[in-house]
């Protein structure tokens, strides 16, 4: 088989149980792929030594017979996800040189259904960044390009689309805090999927927002998220958050009918600025589900507004919290002491070292709201106003609509750069779509639908009822089908 790079996980699955391919030879066409894609900054650890070696031993347990869906199937691993004995950095320079004694539970999950690590992914610093430019080891870059400008792939898993988008593996992990999933899905032409609350374990995963934070699929089409969705997910004792619920079977949930599914579409999301072209593609995403046999109706989730101000007191409060144990002592980067410097001197210039702008900024806003003046103004504020965001969903699917249609990012992908001299809050708008679900903890998924006037990939974000993943997946399934998007990069790199 040729172009073995291109294949999607089902395609890899069927043509390895078939005898047509083995997971040795797609494996080493993803390692030679990453060897000539340096330019994309995409991996960041490489580890073609595991890889070959899993892959051989996927190959037997095909041959055996004993073989789930994702055996033999090659990823890439987000810097986020804790990996045994290989470095696991979180894209800051204060992890440098930590490799865990353990796995995440869902790189765990991942390798016992026999899936093969490709390497370690680029990312945005501790996952805070939609651009992947806060990274220590430098921005991973788009595979789409329009112009000569290298454009971002989105963050915070700007690494795991780019990388799915150029073929360098057949699938990747990522995680959602704020839309870092979806978003960078939506401006490289992929599909990412961000689960329920408590669907997938957080155990191994750095923390960036405790109550925010949710690992997922990001991969080539939505067939593809349900079968590596199904093997990331399960109840962890270890992770107080993860939920005790049976895992659908959401591959088999694909049947393509949403007739007489009501899709609900917020008033609150048409906001002043929104380009012309991202409208369309919300009107022409809208008349698809209409088509296909769908209810379409208004609805309003009259918090919305306050959505990003919530988000960005409560994520900066968790991330001062969790990025606390970064000091110097235990793990990790320690900075050099001069004569006569003591224990506070050395929080000081590790972190100072350790941290970069934009994680330092996070982290100085999040003790801020939480200090003892200010909590009551401003983090206890903030999580009265998540609840109510989380009510209007509640109230929206109580009157019956089974998932929400928006557009996944207010533009297509912006330059490398172009937004790094601004007001940091243009920077944060690029979540404006996106920071309710992860508030309201809702299962979302970005599917490409479109593309705008340069020919650059545009997303919609499908919302779905809580732990309903399967009906939600279905309804993209069909908007994928009738979307028809196909278009990939031309190889520049």
């Amino acid at each position: 088989m040729s172009d073995l790079t291109k294949l999607t996980i089902a395609g890899a699955r069927d043509a390895m149980r078939k005898g047509d391919v083995t997971s040795a030879e797609i494996t080493q066409a993803c390692l030679t792929a990453i060897e000539g894609a340096d330019a994309l900054g995409a991996f960041v650890h490489k580890t073609p030594e595991i890889a070959l070696a899993q892959a051989q031993a996927a190959d037997a347990r095909i041959k055996a017979g004993d073989a789930p869906a994702m055996c033999g199937i090659p990823l890439g691993i987000k810097d986020l996800f804790c990996t045994k004995g290989v470095p696991s950095q979180a894209a800051s320079r204060i992890l440098e040189g930590f490799k865990p004694e353990y796995e995440s539970t869902v790189t765990g999950k991942l390798f016992d259904a026999g899936a093969v690590m490709l390497g370690k992914l680029n990312m945005d610093e501790f996952a805070m960044g939609s651009s992947n430019e806060t990274s220590v080891y430098g921005p991973a870059i788009n595979p789409w390009k329009v112009d000569d400008r290298n454009l971002t792939p989105g963050g915070s898993s700007g690494g795991s689309a780019s990388a799915v988008a150029a073929d360098l593996c057949l699938a990747a992990t990522g995680t959602d805090t704020g839309g870092s999933i979806r978003q960078p899905a939506a401006f490289t032409g992929i599909t990412g999927l961000k689960p329920t609350y408590g669907r997938v374990s957080r155990w191994g995963i750095v923390a960036f927002a405790s109550s925010l934070d949710q690992a997922g699929p990001m991969t080539k089409d939505v067939r593809d998220c349900a079968i590596m969705l199904q093997a990331m997910c399960g109840h962890d004792a270890r992770d107080s958050t993860s939920a005790d619920l049976p895992v659908p079977d959401f591959e088999a949930a694909l049947t393509g009918d949403i007739k007489g599914k009501t899709i609900g579409i917020p008033r609150e999301y048409r906001m002043d600025g929104t380009p012309a072209e991202i409208e369309k593609l919300w009107s022409d995403g809208t008349a698809m589900l209409r088509d296909a046999g769908a209810k379409i109706v208004d609805i309003s989730l009259p918090h919305t507004k306050y959505a990003l101000p919530a988000y960005y007191v409560i994520a900066p409060a968790e991330a001062s919290s969790n990025l606390a144990r970064y000091d110097g002592v235990r793990f990790g980067h320690r900075a050099k002491l001069g004569a006569g410097d003591g224990i506070t001197q050395m929080y000081e210039k590790t972190r100072a070292e350790g941290f970069g702008p934009e994680v330092q900024r996070r982290v100085m806003v999040g003790t801020y709201v939480l200090s003892a003046g200010f909590y009551d103004a401003y983090y206890n504020r903030a999580r009265r106003v998540r609840t109510l965001i989380k009510r209007d969903f509640d109230d929206a699917f109580a009157a019956g609509v089974d998932a929400i249609l928006t557009p996944a990012t207010p533009s297509a992908a912006f330059g490398i750069g172009e937004m790094a001299d601004a007001d940091p809050i243009k920077m944060y708008l690029n979540d404006v779509f996106t920071v309710t679900v992860n508030l309201a903890g809702l299962p979302g998924i970005a599917v490409p639908t479109g593309r705008d006037a340069q020919g650059l990939p545009l997303g919609l974000q499908l919302i779905g009822r809580p732990w309903e993943e399967a009906e939600l997946l279905n309804i993209a399934y069909r908007l994928e089908t009738a979307a028809g998007f196909v278009a990939k990069p031309a190889k520049w790199w």
